[in-house]
């Protein structure tokens, strides 16, 4: 071959190398932020049936689709930072429970955001109605206002002669403070007094159920990612303090807890995968109406039942969709 065609051949050769090299980098695969406002170890069966949901809908983690996890450890001051992260990074969904979905809201008007967990969305501001949430969020909501009565009522079956309930709750988080509220009528209504227990950091917790001891029957806990993360701690006291607890979530039943009623929370972050397979097909967030839990369950604790010295009449227990034992 001639100096000058050996050349020209490997000129072209040169230049058609970046091409190649282009064709054969991995395209860059979808992107779901997903902002935990608690640690992953109290929410690992969520995020579980999260991902677990997205597999059966195509999603498949690191081959076609990035899931980035980010936790606030119980710290609202970072829901902020996360979410200015997740900006950032552009990620195409922002995946969040609340209490943090206000601040994921504030962070992008862009981004398409899936709140999970919600009790009121439209009173909360997060979206303009369930139909219709407008913007770039849309969620799941418990949005059922009967919720705090029925736990009250369920309380008042199991603990003979309730006359004060201890209602402990975060009251940095407006969820939670609108809970409070709910509880309070609903146990007036059945004439039952409320010893409310307003903490603001986990440091609150230990002083505040020490002042209600000897004072109340039974404790209701609101949950949230504060008290998610002290749940130990609490029914650990509770069970000390002959206490029989009520909580919103099953995971706070199997750490002992007495009883749980509300909805399955498992099932709330799998119908948050089906929203977030619509986004990443070219749905707008504003045209998905945000969807009302539908699957309520009653979890019993009768090992704690026991310890407590409380009977549980057979036929509560033939309500309960699951007993633990």
């Amino acid at each position: 071959m001639r100096r000058r065609e050996f050349i020209t051949l490997l000129g072209g050769t040169a230049a058609a190398w970046p091409l190649a090299a282009r064709a054969q980098q991995p395209e860059k695969l979808p992107t779901v932020g997903f902002l935990g406002p608690a640690a992953p170890s109290s929410m690992s069966q969520w995020t579980a049936a999260f991902a677990q949901r997205l597999r059966e809908l195509g999603w498949i983690e690191g081959r076609t689709v990035t899931i980035e996890y980010r936790w606030a450890e119980g710290h609202p001051e970072r829901y902020a930072e996360i979410a200015a992260e997740f900006v950032r990074r552009k990620v195409d969904v922002l995946v969040t429970s609340v209490p943090a979905a206000p601040a994921a809201k504030q962070a992008t008007s862009v981004i398409p955001i899936v709140f999970v967990l919600a009790s009121d969305p439209v009173s909360s501001g997060l979206v303009a109605s369930l139909a219709r949430p407008g913007g770039n969020i849309t969620g799941l909501s418990t949005q059922a206002t009967d919720l705090a009565s029925k736990r009250i009522e369920l309380l008042s079956e199991v603990v003979p002669k309730l006359r004060v309930v201890a209602l402990l709750g975060n009251v940095e988080n407006p969820e939670i403070v609108l809970e409070m509220h709910q509880v309070q009528d609903a146990a007036q209504k059945l004439g039952v007094q409320v010893a409310a227990l307003e903490i603001h950091r986990a440091e609150d917790i230990a002083p505040a159920l020490e002042s209600i001891k000897g004072r109340a029957q039974a404790l209701y806990a609101c949950t949230d990612p504060l008290i998610n993360l002290n749940q130990l701690a609490i029914n650990d006291w509770a069970l000390g303090a002959r206490l029989p607890t009520m909580h919103d979530v099953r995971n706070l039943v199997e750490t002992g807890g007495l009883m749980s009623y509300g909805p399955n929370w498992s099932d709330q972050f799998r119908r948050a995968a089906d929203l977030v397979d619509k986004i990443l097909r070219g749905t707008k967030p504003a045209d998905i109406p945000v969807e009302q839990a539908d699957k309520f369950e009653l979890i019993v604790n009768l090992k704690t039942a026991k310890a407590l010295g409380l009977t549980i009449p057979e036929s509560f227990l033939a309500r309960a969709d699951e007993v633990i034992e």
